[in-house]
């Protein structure tokens, strides 16, 4: 029997599989891929209390559904950072990051093309869930690097320590579960 963790989201009622990270810790399972009404419900609600901005950025892959459906309901522009360096992409800038559910150490990329988009721009980061900061850290890292202006931090979620920080805008609470 599968354990879960029932939450409400954006007014979305769902169950998130709780998953393990170490023999220490579980963590519920947000996953917003193919599920359509949640990123867009997030989405708007995101939208209400985010900053002016000009373009919303995120790291491959989890916060793309989100990041896409921002852009459209808003500023009409979003950027991916890539998890690898692809044919089409001229003289990458590139920062490294290690996120909670990632398991060895990653590499962010941009490509000339994307930085160019965001330089002088106004940038909202978006995320699907905050846990250690860590993809947040490399996404301003690339931003910054790209001569964008960041404005603001988004998520549909914050969990654990993320829950306290000042900086980042959240719809809800997501706890982690010590074993």
């Amino acid at each position: 029997m599968s354990r879960t963790y029932k939450m409400t989201i954006a007014g979305c009622e769902r169950e998130l599989p709780l998953c393990e990270v170490d023999e220490h810790l579980d963590i519920a399972a947000f996953i917003m891929f193919g599920d359509v009404e949640i990123t867009e419900k997030s989405a708007a609600e995101l939208l209400k209390k985010a900053p002016e901005h000009d373009i919303v950025i995120t790291a491959e892959a989890k916060g793309i559904p989100l990041c896409y459906e921002m852009a459209r309901q808003g500023c009409g522009e979003y950027i991916i950072a890539r998890k690898g360096v692809k044919v089409y992409m001229p003289d990458p800038i590139s920062v490294n990051v290690k996120s909670i559910t990632t398991l060895s150490q990653q590499t962010l990329y941009l490509g000339s093309d994307d930085a160019e988009k965001m330089r002088g721009k106004k940038v909202l980061i978006v995320d699907d869930v905050i846990s250690t900061g860590e993809s947040l850290r490399a996404l301003d890292a690339l931003v910054q690097k790209a001569g964008g202006e960041i404005v603001g931090q988004v998520a549909v979620l914050a969990e654990g320590d993320a829950v306290d920080r000042d900086d980042i805008i959240f719809l809800e609470k997501l706890p982690v579960f010590p074993k």
